[in-house]
């Protein structure tokens, strides 16, 4: 079989992140041992599995006990991990990975080809009920386990994507047996080979890790070589903001995520705390409006909402200068970033010029405008499990701006399950839905109009319900080609034409924050910028 190097097909963004911080006071010294407290914010994962569905939250923890089959460096190299090696067919359908030898999972199972095999069909079995990792692996046929140390893939068109997606926790690598147990016994503790084990689950408080004192050290970005240093962690989940600074800030607990803006800001200036800064890859946070449903099936009247938004406003407002605006669809950390700043400039007058043009002339007693008798309304589900409370108080801002255009922007703060289940009913105008993958491919998977079509969990990526056939074609287009020069013009074209459907505002890179007190050697994975504490000490 002819075979082309993987640099041919790789063409991966470089994130920039801090690689390794700690802080505490100048006497501390790190230990061997002990116990590292984590508090979260972002909504506690129904199943530890990130297998099942497939969001962020279960990425976080699943870092800790689960590893991709390939990694990836700062400079967004593909990094062995797993699989030590792999080689692509010249038609781009067939894909050899060689396998790490003697890796076991933490429950004794051989970590092998048939072991990759059963994963791929874990997630892209219906019962499992996968989104993110359903998505990554589309294109994959099947798995043929040629030997214990070689899996060979079989694809139905090739994919310029897939070391992308199978660098990311959603697709990371599970025991066969533990996969065997079952959906409850494998959702309440995962088996992988990873530096640390699922010890117990408190629901509404906290999970337990424990060390994997035979952890083979595979990480290709480890500080050192063996297991962790520290014995145990504690991932409790804090949902209030402050709360949790608190904790950080008593030495309750060394870590936390999603802090505020002015906790952030204050970290500059603290030298007892850190701060961790790493933007997620893929997509941007934005706001994507329904093309779908009225009001926003007419593109005048997108355009007459983006114009009408002060997001610039809000930004310098409610975030104390810690995040920059952003007017592209994809992460500023993608090298393939393409943007427009004229499309979202806030032009009150254009807007109203556009709503009358598409017939939205009349307004009602409380100025909102009306069309037919009905009012020009904009239904905004908010998750209040993703949405830090500066981000709901700028939907706020935005709210206000819109209705002197004339939008009656209804806001509703949900938990995640009523938010997945107002999107999954299409009860929405609006909507900020954050999405993380590796690389552009992203653009496929949130704005191709195969994305209209639920996964197996119910979850459906095109927010946005576009549904353009000369973007399919360049997205199509872009996947598939081995041509990285040309993978990135299509790219680019891609978002130029998804910018100018005004079916997306733009609002900041996805923020992954972290303040670190009394630890040191904590990082973040070049991959879905996710902590790992294999190289972490405790500080005394």
């Amino acid at each position: 079989m002819a075979r082309q190097s993987l640099v041919a097909l790789a063409v991966v963004p470089v994130l920039l992140v801090a690689a390794c911080s700690g802080a505490t006071s100048e006497d501390a010294t790190p230990q061997d041992g002990g116990t590292l407290v984590y508090a979260t914010g972002d909504a506690e994962p129904t199943c530890l599995d990130p297998h099942v569905g497939g969001n962020y939250p279960q990425a976080l923890i699943s870092t800790q006990y689960l590893e991709p089959l390939v990694g990836r460096s700062e400079d967004g190299t593909i990094l062995p991990w797993l699989a030590s090696a792999w080689e692509v067919s010249d038609d781009g359908l067939t894909w050899d990975f060689t396998l790490e030898n003697g890796v076991t999972f933490t429950d004794g199972t051989p970590f092998d080809a048939d072991a990759v095999r059963v994963n791929i069909e874990h997630l892209q079995d219906p019962d499992t009920g996968s989104s993110t990792g359903y998505l990554a692996v589309q294109k994959v046929a099947s798995v043929e386990a040629v030997d214990a140390t070689h899996a060979r893939f079989h694809l139905t068109e090739p994919d310029s994507a897939l070391l992308e997606s199978l660098s990311q926790q959603w697709t990371a690598m599970e025991s066969p047996a533990g996969i065997e147990r079952g959906m409850d016994a494998n959702c309440a503790a995962p088996v992988g080979t990873g530096p640390f084990v699922v010890d117990s689950w408190t629901p509404q408080q906290q999970v337990d890790l424990v060390r994997n004192d035979d952890y083979a050290g595979l990480d290709p970005e480890a500080g050192h070589d063996g297991p962790a240093y520290v014995e145990q962690i504690v991932w409790r989940f804090i949902p209030d903001a402050a709360t949790r600074y608190a904790a950080l800030r008593s030495g309750e607990v060394q870590m936390i995520d999603n802090p505020q803006p002015d906790a952030v800001a204050a970290a500059g200036g603290d030298s007892d705390i850190a701060l961790i800064d790493a933007p997620r890859p893929g997509a941007s946070n934005r706001i994507e409006l329904n093309a779908a449903q009225a009001p926003f099936d007419d593109i005048r009247v997108r355009e007459a909402f983006v114009r009408s938004a002060d997001i610039d406003a809000g930004i310098d407002t409610l975030f104390a200068g810690t995040v920059q605006r952003s007017s592209s669809v994809l992460s500023s950390v993608e090298p393939d970033v393409y943007s427009e700043p004229d499309l979202f400039t806030v032009d009150l007058d254009r807007a109203n010029e556009l709503l009358d043009e598409a017939g939205w002339t009349e307004r009602d007693a409380d100025g909102y405008r009306t069309k037919d008798g009905e009012r020009l309304t904009v239904r905004f589900p908010v998750s209040t499990n993703q949405s830090v409370a500066a981000e709901q108080s700028l939907f706020e801002q935005i709210q206000a701006g819109a209705k002197q255009a004339g939008f009656d922007v209804v806001l509703t703060p949900l938990d995640l399950s009523g938010w997945y289940a107002a999107l999954g009913a299409h009860e929405y105008e609006a909507v900020s839905a954050p999405y993380t993958k590796v690389g552009p491919d992203v653009l496929r998977i949130l704005y191709h109009s195969d994305g209209t079509v639920p996964a197996p969990s119910g979850y459906f990526a095109n927010h946005a319900e576009l549904t353009d056939p000369a973007l399919d074609d360049l997205l199509d287009r872009a996947a598939t080609t081995s041509d990285a020069d040309e993978r990135s013009e299509l790219y680019q074209q891609a978002q130029q034409t998804i910018l100018e459907s005004y079916t997306v505002l733009p609002l900041y890179d996805q923020l992954n924050r972290f303040l670190v007190r009394d630890a040191e050697g904590v990082r973040t994975l070049n991959t879905v910028a996710t902590p790992t504490f294999l190289d972490a000490r405790v500080l005394s």
